[in-house]
Parts: structure tokens; C-alpha cells; sequence
């Protein structure tokens, strides 16, 4: 045999063994991805069927929605009014440098349940 013939033999051996192992490797990460796809896929069917559930109320949330993006507007304009219409007068809250409280003052029961006495 001719050396050239016998070194294209074996260039074709190499080549198609370089093939074979590189397709190996690709069916294998295939097999890995066609698991994790059927994994995926009964997920979606789960998803699925837990919004046909939803799927019948839609409507009614829809309208609800609407409803309630209707009435933005004149419950904004109410407590823009509201706001007008409130008026605080600082010196009145403030006794003497320091805040009163709303209730007048108070009293601790907690010293008469020792058997303390303030009197």
C-alpha cells in the first residue's frame, strides 16, 4: 500500500471516531435536557389546571376592579376637600411648651396594686 493511501485511511478512522465521540457526548446532554423538559411540562399542566379555577372568577375580579377605579376619582376629591376643610391650630395642642395629652391625665393603677399610695 501507498503511504498516502494508508495515512487517509487512518485520517477517515480518527475523523469518524472524533464524530462518534462527539455525538455521544451531545446525546447525553440531550437525555439531561429531555428530563428536565418532562419535569417542566407536568409543571405547566399543574399550573394550568390550578388556573381554570381562577379562570371562572375573572370576571366578577374584572368588574370589581372597574368599580373600585370608578370611584378613585370622588374618593380623592372628598379627601382633598377634607384636607381643606381641617384646620389646626398649634398654640391651642400646646399647654405650656409641651403637648397635652388628648385624654387629660392619666392615672397608673399599677402603684395601687402594690399598695402604694399617692395621697
Amino acid at each position: 500500500m501507498n503511504g498516502r493511501i494508508l495515512f487517509s485511511v487512518i485520517d477517515i478512522v480518527l475523523l469518524i471516531a472524533g464524530l462518534a465521540g462527539y455525538l455521544y457526548i451531545v446525546g447525553g446532554q440531550l437525555r439531561r435536557v429531555a428530563t428536565v423538559l418532562e419535569e417542566c411540562s407536568s409543571l405547566v399542566w399543574d399550573v394550568k389546571r390550578n388556573a381554570e379555577v381562577i379562570d371562572s372568577g375573572l370576571g366578577s375580579i374584572n368588574n370589581t376592579g372597574r368599580v373600585i377605579a370608578g370611584a378613585l376619582p370622588l374618593l380623592y376629591d372628598m379627601g382633598e376637600r377634607i384636607v381643606k376643610g381641617a384646620t389646626f391650630d398649634h398654640d391651642a395642642a400646646v399647654d405650656g411648651g409641651h403637648a397635652a395629652p388628648a385624654s387629660g391625665t392619666r392615672r397608673s393603677r399599677l402603684l395601687e396594686g402594690v399598695g402604694y399610695d399617692a395621697d
